[in-house]
């Protein structure tokens, strides 16, 4: 062979050297840990279901494995799952909840880590702020503290002879103390006395509500944690059962018989998270991406469970819904 013609056989070569190597990077499959905090139920699927479609909408369908794990509620799970999804050294893992979250940045703090609904990543210690995370955490919040007046408010739009709400909370709950403050906030001008319920064991709840439901005109606020919903069927049932108005967190509480419920779209923070997602598998560092809040909220009432009561819901306010379930 010719030098001249070796030299360009070579620099040929050469030159399709970077576009193979980007071509074989493409094409590496990616592992993806998701930890989501609920069980494997039609709400747990939705979650997943929503971030892959996420996933695929920013081209991650057929290079990206995920790994899933459901802890249903359980602590004890979450450390066990959260202790596995490390092991297996993902490129990214995303989660939701405090406790899912706490999981894992107890096992890595090199792995960059995307939760998907967290209340107060700052008190919880997952950021340093949420301009600037710092670290391998950054995602999305679930809520504004300003959600526990516009709870109040709407239940008592809802239910006008509404005087007693009882607000259950998980008082370890990282945003539990913010979101009561918000409904204390405004609840004098509501002309409405205020009393706590711990969200603890099935039994410390049954009895909490029936004392509630001795005295008339009385309400419930379900403040957004995970042992409420892990409770869920339990707390909409007694509200049911004592003929109790009730505002919860988020939808799947309406839609499980719940009253009426005022928050984030749970779906559209995982389907973002998947942005995220695609941004750290680029090379972007989960401590340069700030966290951010939700920008979708839903309105939802439940018709069936307003005509149980006796409520008739304000037709202004069932314009304002977002969605009404009959």
């Amino acid at each position: 062979m010719r030098r001249r013609e070796f030299i360009t056989l070579l620099g040929g070569a050469a030159a399709g050297w970077p576009l193979a190597a980007r071509a074989q990077q493409r094409e590496r499959m990616r592992r993806v840990g998701v930890l989501i905090a609920v069980a494997d139920d039609a709400e747990g699927q939705a979650r997943l279901a929503a971030f892959r479609a996420g996933m695929q909408e920013h081209g991650w369908a057929n290079n990206a494995r995920l790994e899933v794990r459901f802890a249903a509620g359980s602590v004890a799970k979450a450390n066990e799952h959260a202790a596995e999804l490390v092991s297996l050294a993902p490129d990214v893992l995303i989660a939701n909840s405090a406790p899912a979250v706490a999981a894992l940045q107890q096992r890595t703090r090199t792995i960059p880590i995307v939760f998907a609904q967290v209340i107060d990543p700052i008190s919880a210690g997952f950021v340093d702020t949420l301009a600037r995370p710092g670290g391998n955490i950054t995602g999305f919040v679930s809520l504004d503290y300003a959600f526990g007046a516009k709870w109040l408010e709407v239940l008592k739009e809802t239910a006008p002879r509404t005087a007693r709400v009882a607000v259950l909370r998980d008082p370890t709950t990282s945003g539990a103390a913010g979101q009561l403050g918000a409904i204390q906030g405004v609840a004098s001008s509501l002309r409405v006395e205020l009393a706590t319920i711990d969200v603890r064991e099935p039994a410390a709840i049954e009895r909490s509500v029936a004392a509630l439901a001795r005295e008339p005109s009385g309400g419930l606020i379900v403040l957004a944690n995970l042992t409420a919903t892990v409770h869920l069927e339990l707390i909409v049932g007694l509200a049911a059962r004592h003929r109790l108005p009730a505002m919860y967190p988020y939808r799947y509480f309406a839609a499980a018989g719940g009253l009426i419920s005022y928050g984030a779209d749970n779906l559209d923070l995982y389907r973002r998270a998947a942005g995220y997602v695609d941004r750290i598998l680029k090379g972007e560092k989960p401590g340069d991406l700030p966290v951010q809040n939700p920008t979708k909220f839903e309105l939802v009432i439940n018709l069936k469970t307003a005509k149980a009561l006796g409520l008739e819901v304000p037709p202004t306010l069932l314009a304002r819904a977002d969605e009404v379930i009959e």
